[in-house]
C-alpha cells in the first residue's frame, strides 16, 4: 500500500510527514540532522517530560488558561502515552543539539495529534490544537528539560537503591557466615597479618552501603526543579497562577516532593546536581570494581592462585580449555564501572561547557546518566544474584596460607622486638620452618604464651577482642 504524506511547515520552510505519524515537521527535522548515536531517549525521560505536560494542562485548565476542550484532549493525551501507547512515535536521537529541543517538540507534537484526533480533527491540523501554544504553554525547553531530567534520575535510582541494598544485606550475610575462617590479609599483594574471612566481607558491606548513602543524598538535589523558569529564569509568558502552582501539581502527579529553585536563572543555567549524581555512581563504581577485583583474586587458581573463595560456577570460561571457569560476574561488573567512570568525565565536561544563561549539553548529560544508573541496576543485580549469594568458602586453603605465612611473626614484635622477628621472618622464609617452631625452639616464648598470643581472636581484633570492630 502506497504511503501518504501531509504537508506541514515551519520557521524554517515545509516537509512531508508520513500520514500514520503522531509527530510533526519539528521531530522530522531532529530525526534527520542528529542520526547520532542511534539510540533513542528512554522511555523513563518522553513519559516524564509527559507528566510536565500534563501537569501544565492540568494548571492552565483549573486557573482559566487553558480552554476545557483544549486541555481535556491534552491530557487524555498524556494519559494515553504515559500507559505505555505511541512509544514509535518518540524517534528523536538521545544526543542531539539545542539543549533539548527537539525532545520538548517531539512529546509536543505526539501529544497535540494525539489530542486533535480526540478531538475530531485530522493530525497536523494544529489550528485546532497546537504543539507550541496549547501543548508548550506556559513552558520553555529550557525548564521542562531539566526538570524531566531530574524526575528520570529520580525514578531510575528507585529501581538500583533497593538492588543496592540487597547487595549489602548479601554481603552483611557472608561475614557472618565467614566470621570463623581464618585468612592471611595482604597489603601490595604480599603477605601481611591474619585476618578473618568475615571481616573482608564485612568491608565489602561497609563500602556499599556508604556508596548507597552517597547517592542518595545526592539525589535530592533532584528534587529541586526550575519548571516556571521558562526560557532563562525570569518566567517570561508564564502567569502568575501557573507559576504559583505547577511545582505543586507535578509534585501530586509524579509522587515526589518537589520544590522550585530558589534562584531560577542558576537552576537553568547550571547543572552541577546531575554531576554531584554522577560523581555518588563514579564512587560506587569504583567500590563495586575494587571488590570485584578482590573477588576474582581471592578465587583465582582455583589450583594455582589463592583459592581462598568458591565463586559460583555460571558458564563455561573457554572454547579450547575444558573444565575452565571463569569469574564472568565480577568481570561484567568491573566493565560496568569502567563504563559509569567513563561517563562520569562526559558529564562532567558537558556541565562545565555550559554558556551564561543555560547548558545546551544536558542531551548527552542525559543520555550517560541514564545509562550509569540502568547499567548499574543490573549489573548490582547480577552480582547479587549469580555471585555474592553462592561463594564458598575454602576453609582448607585459607588455613593453609595462614600458616605457611610468616605475617604472624607481627604479632610478637611486642614480645622479642621488631629485629628478632625479623630475623626469624628471614629464616622461616629460607627454611620454610613454621614461625610458631622456630619461636619454640630458640625458647623465646613458651608454648602457652605463644599460643595466647598467636590465638585468632587476639590476631583479628582489636584489643585482643576486649573491643570488638561491627
Amino acid at each position: 500500500m502506497k504511503k501518504e504524506f501531509r504537508c506541514e511547515s515551519d520557521s524554517v520552510g515545509q516537509l512531508f510527514v508520513d500520514n500514520d505519524a503522531y509527530y510533526g515537521i519539528q521531530t522530522l527535522r531532529a530525526k534527520e540532522n542528529f542520526g547520532i548515536t542511534g539510540t533513542k531517549h528512554c522511555f523513563a525521560f518522553v513519559k516524564n517530560i509527559v507528566l510536565i505536560k500534563k501537569a501544565a494542562a492540568k494548571v492552565n485548565l483549573e486557573y482559566g488558561l487553558l480552554a476545557q476542550e483544549k486541555a481535556e484532549a491534552i491530557i487524555y493525551a498524556c494519559d494515553e502515552i504515559l500507559h505505555g501507547k505511541h512509544k514509535k512515535d518518540f524517534i528523536v536521537d538521545a544526543v542531539q543539539g539545542g539543549a533539548g529541543t527537539s525532545a520538548n517538540m517531539n512529546v509536543n507534537e505526539v501529544v497535540a495529534n494525539i489530542a486533535i484526533e480526540r478531538s475530531g480533527g485530522c493530525r497536523g491540523d494544529y489550528t485546532r490544537i497546537s504543539p507550541n501554544d496549547d501543548v508548550n504553554m506556559e513552558q520553555s525547553t529550557n525548564d521542562v528539560i531539566p526538570t524531566a531530567g531530574k524526575l528520570t534520575v529520580l525514578s531510575l535510582a528507585a529501581e538500583l537503591i533497593p538492588e543496592l541494598r540487597r547487595l549489602e544485606s548479601a554481603l552483611k550475610a557472608k561475614a557472618v557466615e565467614f566470621d570463623g575462617i581464618l585468612k592471611m590479609g595482604r597489603t601490595q599483594l604480599q603477605d601481611a597479618v591474619p585476618m578473618r574471612l568475615g571481616q573482608a566481607f564485612r568491608a565489602f558491606a561497609t563500602a556499599v552501603g556508604r556508596s548507597t548513602d552517597r547517592i542518595e543524598a545526592a539525589l535530592a538535589e533532584m528534587r529541586v526543579i526550575n519548571l516556571g523558569a521558562t526560557a532563562i529564569g525570569t518566567a517570561i509568558n508564564a502567569k502568575e497562577a501557573y507559576f504559583t502552582h505547577i511545582t505543586e501539581e507535578l509534585s501530586h502527579l509524579t509522587g515526589e516532593k518537589l520544590s522550585r529553585a530558589r534562584d531560577l536563572f542558576d537552576g537553568t543555567q547550571n547543572v552541577d546536581g546531575f554531576v554531584a549524581v554522577s560523581g555518588a555512581l563514579k564512587a560506587l563504581a569504583v567500590n563495586l570494581s575494587k571488590m570485584c577485583n578482590d573477588l576474582r583474586l581471592m578465587s583465582s587458581g582455583p589450583r594455582t592462585g589463592l583459592g581462598e573463595i568458591i565463586l559460583p560456577a555460571r558458564q563455561n570460561g573457554s572454547s579450547i580449555m575444558p573444565g575452565k571457569i571463569n569469574p564472568v560476574i565480577p568481570e561484567v561488573v568491573n566493565q560496568v564501572a569502567f563504563l559509569v567512570i567513563g561517563h562520569d568525565v562526559t558529564i562532567t565536561m558537558a556541565a562545565e561547557g555550559g554558556q551564561l544563561e543555560l547548558n545546551a549539553f544536558e542531551p548527552v548529560i542525559f543520555y550517560q546518566l541514564f545509562e550509569s544508573i540502568n547499567t548499574l541496576t543490573g549489573a548490582v543485580k547480577t552480582l547479587t544474584d549469580n555471585c555474592i549469594v553462592g561463594i564458598a568458602a575454602n576453609k582448607e586453603r585459607c588455613a593453609e596460607w595462614v600458616n605457611r605465612s610468616v605475617g604472624i611473626v607481627t604479632a610478637l614484635n611486642p614480645y622479642i622486638g621488631y629485629l628478632k622477628a625479623a630475623e626469624i621472618a628471614k629464616e622461616s622464609l629460607k627454611t620454610g620452618e613454621p614461625i610458631k617452631s622456630i619461636v619454640l625452639r630458640e625458647g623465646l616464648l613458651d608454648e602457652e604464651k605463644l599460643n595466647e598470643i598467636l590465638d585468632p581472636l587476639v590476631l583479628t581484633e582489636p584489643c585482643g577482642g576486649n573491643f570488638k570492630s561491627n
